[in-house]
């Protein structure tokens, strides 16, 4: 009995799940529901986002030969500068950069040259497999939490 996925598994797993929260913001709902006790629908959405194009980034920079420049700070600094960042930004763009972001990781997690990627400073580095499993889940919590706000 197989017990791990293939990467091959995983990434699908993860693409479909960001096509699944692409989907959830595309509905034309009133995104500034709370969903956390500070954070709104849209801010979720600005959160994911930072630390998407932060995996991109340092996916892109790791097959480029570029020193990768992880998110810096404590988990909850990383996390409330994501939100304080996408903002102003309409849910629109935020969609577009997530797309931009997940297209960039298709591109490259396959690369033979990148065997670990850091996550943020201060923190382990992770296999491909695991960064994308990290990835899958997070984004899977987040879009539980919504669809049941929404019910």
């Amino acid at each position: 009995m197989r017990l791990e996925r293939s990467i091959n598994e995983i990434l699908k797993s993860e693409q479909d799940i960001v096509t699944d929260l692409l989907v959830f913001y595309d509905d034309g709902k009133d995104y500034s529901k709370i969903i956390y006790t500070d954070w709104s629908a849209k801010d979720v959405l600005g959160h994911i986002l930072s630390w998407h194009e932060s995996f991109a980034r340092n996916v892109s920079d790791i097959v480029e030969d570029r020193k990768p420049n992880p998110l810096k700070g404590s988990l909850y600094e990383v996390n409330e500068n994501g939100v304080r960042q996408f903002k102003e930004t309409p849910i629109r763009e935020l969609s577009q950069r997530l797309i931009e972001a997940q297209k960039i990781i298709n591109e490259n997690i396959l690369n033979k040259k990148i065997e670990l990627i850091p996550y943020k400073k201060g923190s382990r580095s992770y296999s491909p497999q695991e960064h994308l499993e990290v990835v899958y889940k997070h984004i899977k919590n987040h879009l539980t939490d919504l669809n049941k706000a929404y019910k």
